[in-house]
């Protein structure tokens, strides 16, 4: 407990800290992020009410106005949509969805792209040579194509009846397949540098093996990068997944995440139910912006040639 207190003062007393204090900016993103996180965590408890609870819905209350809108109802904040599902109730469990494909889909790609970037950077050759050119034509097309692609292969390979079921996974895949390249590529260039290090050739000397070098000696030398590029991709992953539901090859009505809900109130923003579609839009929007420029004062403040 002591040790725990003493690396916290230490954490606050750092340039890092430092540097998050003095960005106004920063702290109100960090902030934002930190309510919608929290608020997607526990929407089962502070949602007013379940979208997903039929019985609990009446066609009465279908097609309300936001609060402050004549007509409307005080028990539903931002209206309901055509089902007479509370609309901010349905932001908080579809930013819940989007919050954890993006955040899986982001892991994924991390661990993946570290990985091949250490073999490749490391060992090279013949083996580095083809995860690079991989790399190469995947970075060659847009990549919206390259998850569309990937999801409807693995749509493709699963039975008719358990392509809904399966659609959080076959999308956390598809862009978490998508976005490894960037890892590996930045991972790789950094291992091509620290492997020629005097500690690397020291443990080799004393007879270490490879991968132990990789994971105790290299690998904590270029997480820095990682972690930037991890947190600007989580917007990207967000936005990737909105994308894909839009388009229909996302997350199902069934289970709406922020893309699935923009999809849906599309189809009603020109006979007036504005509502449903705008909230969902604003809150993705505010959302990826918060996370970029989470992740540009970070790339900032963890540059060394900026300090």
């Amino acid at each position: 407990m002591a040790t725990l207190a003493a690396r916290l003062r230490s954490f606050t007393a750092g340039d890092l800290f430092y540097s998050f204090r003095r960005s106004r900016t920063t702290v109100l993103a960090t902030t934002v992020l930190a309510l919608m996180m929290l608020g997607a965590l526990l929407a089962p408890l502070v949602a007013p009410h379940d979208p997903f609870d039929i019985a609990s819905l009446s066609l009465l209350d279908s097609e309300l106005p936001p609060a402050w809108m004549e007509g409307s109802n005080p028990a539903y904040w931002l209206g309901t949509d055509t089902q007479a599902r509370d609309v901010f109730s349905s932001i908080l469990y579809g930013l819940r969805i989007s919050l954890f494909v993006g955040a899986a889909s982001v892991l994924l790609a991390a661990v993946l792209g570290v990985f091949l970037g250490l073999v490749g950077g490391y060992f090279g050759g013949l083996l580095d040579a083809v995860i690079m050119r991989v790399a190469d034509v995947l970075l060659s097309f847009p990549a919206i194509l390259v998850a569309l692609l990937i999801n409807g292969v693995l749509r493709g390979i699963l039975p008719a009846g358990q392509q809904e079921s399966a659609a959080l996974i076959v999308l956390v895949l598809s862009i978490g397949l998508t976005n490894w390249v960037q890892y590996a590529r930045t991972v790789r260039g950094s291992t091509l540098v620290e492997r020629q290090r005097e500690y690397v050739q020291a443990a080799r000397t004393i007879g270490v093996g490879s991968l132990r070098i990789m994971r105790a000696h290299i690998l904590p030398n270029v997480l820095g990068p990682v972690l930037v590029i991890a947190t600007i991709n989580l917007g990207m992953a967000v936005l990737t997944e909105a994308t894909l539901s839009f388009l229909g090859v996302g997350m199902p009505a069934t289970m709406p995440s922020l893309g699935t809900l923009i999809r849906v109130g599309n189809e009603y923003l020109f006979s007036g139910i504005w509502w449903v579609v705008i909230f969902p839009s604003a809150t993705l929007a505010i959302l990826v912006l918060a996370v970029n420029l989470l992740g540009d004062w970070l790339r900032d403040a963890l540059n060394p040639k900026l300090r």
